[in-house]
C-alpha cells in the first residue's frame, strides 16, 4: 500500500568545491540555471580519455557512456518528488520519495542519439523523442527538418539530449520546438558532456528557467566555432548509425 502527498522541488544539488580541479576558472561566473557533476579527479581521467585522438573507438564508447550515465543520474537529481509511503517486506512503514511526474527523452539528432543508450540503462522503458535540426543554407540559421515526439510529451519532464554545446543554435531551436508542443521551460533539463561559456551564456540568456546539467566547461569557442580543446565530431567518433524513427512507441 502507497500514498502520495503535494509534490515538492527536489533539493539543491551539492556544486562542487572550488578548487577541485582546473574546471574551477570557467564556472565562476555560470548562470544558476547550470549544474556541473562533481569535478573530481575520476571525472576527469574520462574526460582525457575521450578527448584523446589516439583513443580507439571501443575505448571512446565506453567511457562516454560513463559519462552519459552520470549526467543522466545527476539530470534525474533536479526533477520534483512527492512525499510516499510504502511498506517494507518485513512488514515496517518507509516514508520515501517518488517522482512527481513521467518523463521523456528528447535526442537532437545526429549525435544526441548516442545518448539514448545511457538514458534506457537508468530509465527503464522511458520514451523517446526525436528533433532533426539543420542550418538552412539560405539562412544560414537552425531549421528544422525533423521531429517526432510521444503524444503526451506535454505533459512529461523532457531530458534533452546533445553531446555538445558549442554555439547554442541547434538547443535553441530544440527547446523553441518542443515549447511549441506544449511543453513548459521549466519542465525542460538539457543534458550534454561538455558545453563552452559562451554557448551557455546565449542558450541560459534565452531561457533561464530551463536547467543545463553539463560535465565539463572548456575554454571557448575558435574562429570556426568548433569548440577548444573539445573533443573533435562527437557522433564521428562513435560512429552513429541513423536509427528509424520509431522510439516514441517504447
Amino acid at each position: 500500500m502507497s500514498t502520495t502527498t503535494v509534490p515538492h522541488p527536489p533539493p539543491p544539488p551539492p556544486q562542487p568545491a572550488k578548487d577541485s580541479n582546473r574546471n574551477t576558472a570557467a564556472m565562476k561566473s555560470l548562470p544558476p540555471s547550470v549544474f556541473t557533476l562533481p569535478q573530481t579527479a575520476q571525472l576527469e581521467a574520462l574526460y582525457t580519455i575521450i578527448r584523446d585522438k589516439n583513443t580507439s573507438r571501443g575505448d571512446f564508447l565506453f567511457y562516454s557512456d560513463r559519462i552519459i550515465r552520470l549526467l543522466v543520474e545527476e539530470g534525474l537529481n533536479h526533477l520534483p518528488v512527492v512525499d510516499k509511503t510504502v511498506e517494507t517486506p518485513t512488514g515496517a512503514t518507509y516514508h520515501g520519495v517518488g517522482f512527481e511526474g513521467k518523463i521523456c527523452g528528447v535526442s537532437i539528432l545526429r549525435a544526441g542519439e548516442a545518448m539514448e543508450a545511457g538514458l534506457r540503462e537508468v530509465c527503464r522503458s522511458v520514451r523517446i523523442g526525436k528533433i532533426l535540426i539543420q542550418r538552412d543554407e539560405e539562412t544560414t540559421l537552425p531549421k528544422l527538418f525533423y521531429s517526432k515526439f510521444p503524444p503526451d510529451i506535454a505533459s512529461r519532464y523532457v531530458l534533452l539530449l546533445d553531446p555538445m554545446l558549442a554555439t547554442g543554435g541547434s538547443a535553441m531551436k530544440a527547446v523553441e520546438v518542443l515549447m511549441e508542443q506544449g511543453v513548459p521551460e521549466e519542465r525542460i533539463i538539457f543534458i550534454n558532456l561538455i558545453a563552452s561559456p559562451e554557448g551557455l551564456s546565449t542558450f541560459c540568456s534565452k531561457y533561464p528557467s530551463l536547467k543545463v546539467i553539463t560535465g565539463w566547461i572548456d575554454q571557448g569557442l575558435n574562429e570556426k566555432a568548433y569548440i577548444i580543446p573539445g573533443l573533435g565530431d562527437f557522433g564521428e567518433r562513435r560512429q552513429v548509425v541513423p536509427q528509424p524513427f520509431i522510439s516514441c512507441k517504447h
